[in-house]
């Protein structure tokens, strides 16, 4: 296959690679049983504030939502915040975080402060060290049902430093308190709310791994006016919800985040070792573009996680058992700004479209539906559509 073009490579690099891919197994590892949609309220309240607790090591009191008042960074800092929604390199399913990006990306490691949103406790901070070196994923608490979350802090407070090296987590902090830095990447944000679980999740027990993923709430809900103004300044999404989504599934439909059968659902074999992708596959909206369909494979034809844009796709949302077989053509893509130049992923724009790279084929995907909630993929690097006729034998079987 030929190779995509830069920025889409700009774009692996930055949010896949740096964007907190992989996380400590511990964190994977940890789960909360998710609600029941028949529950009475009272046992969906006793629900949520279960699940609070579990996501904050049982360090947390009272329960309802709170004001956030202050964001995660100077506005002089960061110079756009990317939605909920991405699927690029091993975050195959939709990604339940947002990003700050930096003003200046590829700035060096702690150039920027990064602060607490609100008064609340701190009851985690995990570190991860890789090549670039020691990172840190923060888990703040307001009561037992609201939570917030930060990662890839590149340094600690000496006090937080402190804390992580005793193990020690239940910290006290205020809005605007420094907690951190941050440089030359993302900072990783997103807001829980368990009295709020996704409802989209056709198959919510498939997600039992990521504790936090059907918790993932929208934060404009929770941020005071002026900062909600604030982040909205800097939003590069039009479409509503203008801080993205992550539940597409539809019972019955192609559209959605599938499973390899028999892999674990969404931790994987193993519950969480790195490489828990592999078994992944997305249909679904692009994150900026809705008009845009991605397929986004957790292993394509090298064994790698790879995405792809369908090139004048069927709504994955009308496709059905009586649809029968689907075939996508897969290029790769970019975003073009409103002007007709191409975005480089680095400052804000709005009104972003994918724009098919006709000149760089993937290959083609057959899909079918045989349950409601058993899917057929089978692909086929490097050939075109017209040129397959059926499934070979070699076709993967999915579930939700």
């Amino acid at each position: 296959m030929k190779k995509v073009w830069w920025v889409v490579i700009v774009v692996i690099v930055i949010l896949a690679v740096v964007g907190g891919v992989f996380f400590s197994n511990r964190s994977r590892r940890q789960t909360v049983s998710v609600p029941d949609p028949k529950s009475s309220q009272s046992e969906k309240d006793s629900a949520a504030v279960k699940a609070g607790k579990q996501l904050s090591n049982n360090n947390c009191t009272g329960s309802g939502s709170r004001e956030l008042t202050r964001l995660p960074m100077d506005e002089s800092d960061y110079a756009m915040i990317l939605p909920y929604g991405l699927m690029v390199g091993g975050h195959v399913t939709p990604i339940d975080h947002q990003y700050f990006s930096p003003t200046v990306f590829n700035s060096p490691r702690d150039t920027y402060p990064v602060y607490a949103m609100a008064d609340s406790k701190i009851v985690d901070i995990q570190p991860r060290t890789n090549e670039r070196g020691t990172e840190y994923r923060f888990v703040f608490t307001m009561s037992c049902t609201f939570l917030y979350y930060y990662d890839l802090v590149t340094s600690l407070t000496p006090e937080l430093k402190t804390a992580v090296d005793q193990r020690k987590f239940s910290i006290d902090v205020k809005a605007g308190q420094l907690v951190g830095r941050i440089g030359g990447q993302t900072l990783d944000f997103a807001v829980w709310d368990t009295t709020k679980p996704l409802m989209n999740f056709v198959n919510p027990k498939s997600y039992e791994g990521e504790a936090w993923k059907i918790y993932t709430s929208d934060p404009l809900d929770y941020y005071t006016p002026e900062i909600k103004t604030l982040a909205l300044s800097k939003y590069i999404r039009t479409a509503a919800p203008l801080s993205g989504r992550i539940d597409y599934d539809i019972n019955g439909k192609l559209i959605g985040s599938w499973f390899a059968k028999g892999s674990g659902g969404y931790a994987g074999p193993g519950g969480g070792r790195e490489g828990y992708w592999a078994g992944h596959l997305a249909i679904a909206p692009d994150y900026i573009d809705n008009s845009a369909t991605i397929i986004s494979f957790g292993s394509w034809n090298d064994g790698e996680a790879k995405q792809f844009v369908a090139k004048n796709p069927t709504d994955p949302a009308t496709i059905g058992v009586a649809s029968g077989l689907t075939k996508y053509e897969l290029y790769s893509w970019r975003y073009s700004k409103s002007d007709g130049q191409m975005w480089d992923n680095m400052k804000l724009a709005r009104d972003l479209k994918v724009k098919v790279n006709e000149n760089d084929s993937g290959g083609c995907v057959l899909f079918q539906l045989t349950e409601p909630r058993v899917l057929k993929m089978e692909q086929f690097p490097n050939q075109k559509c017209a040129a397959v006729i059926s499934f070979s034998g070699k076709e993967i079987i999915y579930e939700q």
